[in-house]
């Protein structure tokens, strides 16, 4: 038979539903993907409700509830001082992986370079693969995650279409910094490149710290596509609602992509997320605030244990070292043990890497309840505390 499409054929399951099959198959504390296990403000979830109730259920218009286009916009400028025009400028998807996928076929030819900084979220090679683009690949590498200034200079040409930027940072919990977001900025400006930035965490940042979009930088406004998410601002991953922000020159093409993925997204989420992103800033400021206390609370436990815990700047997450342990010589050796032994599940951060990745890390997710943590950290201080008993 015909050979079917390369790109996805053979294509391994993503490492989160893996790791969360194996969290039910050995009845295990799933600190692998990255839910939170709680939902989300009941205020916002009783307007979809309602809405739903109440209808209309057909399709609502291509680009996004007016109410909603309206609701970004005002969230651009009220968090970040961006004018954006709700009707040419703003269009809503089923979630920030649809939002990526339109922006990468809108923007990419066959044979367009696309500048990717590793680790980084599973989907975007594949999806730059499945467009014709050639990924060139920067990498960060813990424990610090600096960006190597002369390895992203080295990485732009004039073959370059775009870079893929997420910040905050999947897995490493990185914000970059203003002088890295310049210097991003400035090749993007020297190359004539587009920034497609994956922005979902914008809101789940720590430390006094607040969120600069690439999109406020200089000479970046024309041509930067912000990516937002609702289920990430407002613990409801499974509405799966997202957001692109665009210079109208951007987002016609983005929007034809985006009429040939999903076409649209439920009316009553919208309405209920146009909602939502009206919620004063105590709501914000008490989410990352939440959030700060698990992250807080889990590196504790994590670091009692003998794991090295590296620094968490914003999302959900927490990479580890686990030298000295006795879990293995591999993060993915580490994480299977983790989960048959062990009872908890957590995630190889080899597997944020194209190829030749450090093997020396796992990811855990925070963003559970406290009693959900301290039953992780008590299974694993029994697992680890027998194999010290066993190895004396």
């Amino acid at each position: 038979m015909k050979p079917t499409n390369p790109v996805f054929t053979g294509i391994e399951t993503t490492v989160f539903e893996t790791m969360s099959r194996l969290a039910r198959t050995h009845d295990a504390v799933n600190l692998g993907q990255g839910f939170p296990d709680v939902d989300g403000p009941e205020d916002i979830r009783a307007v979809a409700a309602g809405a739903l109730v109440d209808g209309p259920n057909q399709y609502p218009p291509m680009l996004g509830l007016p109410e909603l286009r309206e609701a970004v916009a005002a969230a651009n400028k009220r968090f970040y001082g961006l004018e954006v025009d709700p009707q040419a400028e703003v269009m809503v998807t089923s979630g920030a992986t649809e939002a990526l996928a339109d922006c990468i076929f809108a923007l990419v030819s066959p044979g367009d370079e696309v500048v990717l900084i590793e680790p980084l979220y599973d989907c975007y090679l594949p999806l730059v693969k499945q467009a014709g683009g050639v990924p060139v690949r920067v990498r960060v590498t813990p424990p610090t995650w600096s960006l190597d200034a002369q390895a992203l200079e080295a990485a732009f040409s004039e073959r370059t279409k775009a870079v893929l930027l997420n910040n905050p940072m999947n897995p490493t919990a990185k914000v970059f910094s203003d002088a890295e977001l310049e210097l991003i900025a400035s090749l993007c400006r020297k190359y004539d490149a587009y920034a497609i930035c994956d922005e979902v965490y914008e809101h789940l940042v720590f430390d006094g710290k607040a969120h600069r979009p690439l999109m406020t930088l200089e000479g970046m406004r024309e041509r930067t596509l912000r990516i937002g998410s609702a289920g990430k601002t407002f613990s409801l991953t499974g509405w799966k609602v997202g957001y692109i922000t665009g210079p109208a020159s951007l987002m016609d093409p983005v929007a034809k992509a985006h009429q040939w993925v999903t076409f649209t997204t439920a009316p009553n989420l919208q309405k209920a997320v146009a909602y939502g992103l009206a919620k004063d800033d105590s709501y914000y400021t008490g989410l990352a605030q939440e959030l700060m206390a698990k992250r807080d609370r889990m590196a504790r436990g994590l670091e009692k244990l003998g794991f090295s815990v590296l620094p968490c700047e914003a999302t959900y997450f927490l990479t580890c070292g686990f030298a000295g342990l006795g879990l293995g010589g591999t993060d993915i050796e580490a994480c299977q043990l983790l989960v048959e032994r062990a009872g908890v599940a957590a995630v190889p951060v080899s597997a944020f890497y194209g190829s030749d990745a450090p093997s020396g890390y796992i990811r855990f997710c925070f963003c559970k309840q406290d009693s959900v943590i301290d039953e992780a950290l008590a299974r694993l201080t029994a697992f680890l505390t027998a194999g010290r008993a066993e190895s004396a």
